[in-house]
């Protein structure tokens, strides 16, 4: 997945664009969140008029293949790019971070990436189980 080629508005803090349709995504970003403080990402759905509107360049078509991840700079970090800069801005992750930007850890998490994002419409829950009784507010 190619990023574009001119950074898009940058926002104030990192914006996480996703498939609110999924399921799995859904539970992606709810996990995110239990794990992350509470001003360290926007959530975005793709799906959400707000999205051509403040991110032109981004496709919806795009972000319903990959979650987008948009930093403050205005840089765009697609699917598995964006992995390590999620997990470096939540606790307890920062080392696991550290270890997907080691040379050659792109390749396979490149590949697994797409092989789950192929077929994450089939495999609701299995990587991320709902929590008991908890609310999931979704924006």
């Amino acid at each position: 997945m190619a990023l574009p080629e001119t950074p898009v508005a940058a926002p104030e803090k990192p914006v996480l664009i996703y498939d609110r349709e999924c399921p799995v995504c859904i539970r992606a970003v709810d996990w995110i969140r239990a794990r992350s403080d509470p001003d360290a990402f926007e959530f975005l759905s793709c799906h959400a008029d707000e999205l051509a509107k403040r991110f032109p360049r981004i496709e919806k078509s795009a972000c319903l293949q990959a979650m987008h991840l948009i930093l403050p700079d205005g840089s765009v970090l697609i699917g598995e790019q964006a992995m390590p800069e999620i997990l470096r801005r939540l606790r307890g992750y920062r080392r696991l971070a550290c270890l997907l930007r080691l040379p050659g850890a792109d390749v396979l998490t490149r590949a697994f990436y797409r092989w789950f994002a192929r077929r994450r419409h089939r495999a609701p829950g299995f990587f991320f189980p709902a929590a008991k009784g908890r609310d999931r507010k979704i924006h």
